[in-house]
C-alpha cells in the first residue's frame, strides 16, 4: 500500500526497536579489529561518527573461534570482547544512535590460517568454493571445508546463543542474523554446498532447519522483537546458488512468522525476480528492510510505494558519516576510496569529513 506521507525521515518501530528514521547503515566488513577479535577504540569512533542513522548494523562478527573469515574481523565470544564492544555500544548510544549486532559465521569461507590449531573449515558439505582468502600472508585458494556432525552442528547453535546473550550484554539494541553472502547458515541453505542426506540435507524443510535452529536459540535470550535476520536471494557471492531459489526462501521466509521478528533484511543485487513482492506479503514479523545499491531516490521510492519499511545503505555510508543529513539537505555525495576499504588504520576509515566540517 502506498505510504505518500512517509519518507526516509519518517520513524519507524521495529519490534522494540526504535528508529529515529528509515536510513539503516549496512553491514560491513572494515577489518580494523585486532587479530584476537577484540573490537578497538577506532572502531567505537567510526560508528559513532554515523549514529545519524535510524539503525546501524554492525560489520559481521563471529560468534565462536572456528567462524572467523577474514583478517582483522571481531568476535564476541570473550568477556574481554564484550567489554570492548560495550565501548562502541556507549559511543554510538551517546551519539544518539542504535545499533545491532550481525553475527556472521564464515563456515567454509576461511582459511586454516584464521583458525584454531590451523583447523580445516567446515561447512553443511565438503563442497570446495570457488575464490581466495585475504589473509595476512596474501590470497590464498579456498581449501576443501569439512563436513559438520550432527552434534557440531547443535555446538554451533549454542555459540549462536550466547553470542546473542554476550551481544546484549555488550549493550547492543538488536541482533541480526546473517543468512546471506555464503556463509555458513546459507551454505546449509541452499543446494550447491548442502549435499547432505541426513535431517539437514535434501529437502528445503530440511535445508532450512539450521537457520530456524540458529533463531530459535537467539530469541531465546530475548523475544524476536530484538532479532532481525538478513538474506540475499540469488546473490551468487562466495560461489553459492541455490536450485530452485523462490522456493527455497520463499519457505524460508513463511517459517520466519513463528519467532515475530523485529525485521527482515533483504539485499538483492542484480536479480530478475521480483523479491520484494515475493517475499514481503509472506513476512510475518514487524519491518521488512531493503537494500542493494540504493540512492536517496529509490530508496525513498520503496519506502514511500510500499515495498520497504526502512532503506539500507553501504558504501555511501563509509565516505559520507553524516549521509542522513545529506540526504536531507540533497546535498552531494563524497566518494569512497576503494583501496581502504579493508586496509588497516584510520586512513579511509574515520577521516572522511562531515559536509560541515
Amino acid at each position: 500500500m502506498p505510504k505518500k506521507d512517509i519518507d526516509l525521515f519518517s520513524r519507524l518501530y521495529a519490534g522494540a526497536l526504535d528508529l529515529k528514521n528509515r536510513i539503516v547503515m549496512a553491514p560491513m566488513t572494515r577489518s580494523r579489529a585486532e587479530d584476537d577479535g577484540m573490537p578497538t577504540e577506532l572502531m567505537a569512533e567510526y560508528y559513532a561518527q554515523r549514529a545519524g542513522a535510524g539503525l546501524i548494523i554492525s560489520e559481521g562478527t563471529w560468534p565462536c573461534p572456528m567462524g572467523k573469515g577474514y583478517i582483522r574481523t571481531p568476535g564476541i565470544y570473550t568477556e574481554e570482547q564484550v567489554d570492548a564492544w560495550g565501548k562502541v555500544t556507549e559511543a554510538v548510544h551517546a551519539a544518539g544512535g542504535s545499533i545491532v549486532m550481525q553475527l556472521m559465521h564464515a563456515g567454509r569461507i576461511s582459511d586454516p590460517s584464521f583458525l584454531p590449531d590451523s583447523a580445516t573449515p567446515v561447512s553443511a558439505s565438503a563442497v570446495r568454493p570457488e575464490g581466495q582468502s585475504y589473509t595476512a600472508e596474501g590470497l590464498k585458494p579456498h581449501v576443501t571445508p569439512r563436513a559438520l556432525e550432527v552434534d557440531e552442528i547443535e555446538e554451533i547453535v549454542e555459540d549462536y546463543r550466547i553470542a546473542t546473550a554476550m551481544a546484549f550484554q555488550a549493550g547492543f539494541d538488536g541482533v541480526e542474523l546473517h543468512a546471506a553472502s555464503g556463509y555458513l547458515p546459507e551454505q546449509f541453505l541452499c543446494s550447491s554446498t548442502n549435499q547432505r542426506t541426513d535431517d539437514y540435507g535434501g529437502s528445503v524443510e530440511n535445508r532450512a532447519r539450521f537457520i530456524l535452529e540458529l533463531l530459535d536459540a537467539m530469541t531465546s535470550v530475548r523475544s524476536g522483537d530484538y532479532i532481525g535476520i538478513k538474506i540475499a536471494p540469488e546473490m551468487g557471492f562466495n560461489d553459492l546458488h541455490d536450485d530452485n531459489p523462490q522456493e527455497t526462501y520463499g519457505y524460508l521466509v513463511d517459517q520466519l512468522g513463528d519467532f515475530r521478528l523485529a525485521y527482515l533484511h533483504v539485499a538483492l543485487f542484480g536479480t530478475e525476480v521480483d523479491y520484494h513482492s515475493l517475499l514481503k506479503p509472506r513476512f510475518r514479523g514487524d519491518a521488512y528492510l531493503v537494500g542493494g545499491g540504493l540512492t536517496r531516490e529509490s530508496g525513498e521510492a520503496l519506502i514511500q510505494s510500499g515495498c520497504a519499511d526502512a532503506a539500507v545503505y553501504g558504501t555511501p555510508f563509509i565516505a559520507n558519516p553524516d549521509l542522513p543529513e545529506r540526504f536531507r539537505r540533497n546535498a552531494p555525495l563524497a566518494e569512497a576510496d576503494k583501496d581502504t576499504f579493508y586496509a588497516p588504520g584510520p586512513k579511509g576509515y574515520v577521516d572522511y569529513p562531515k559536509r560541515d566540517e
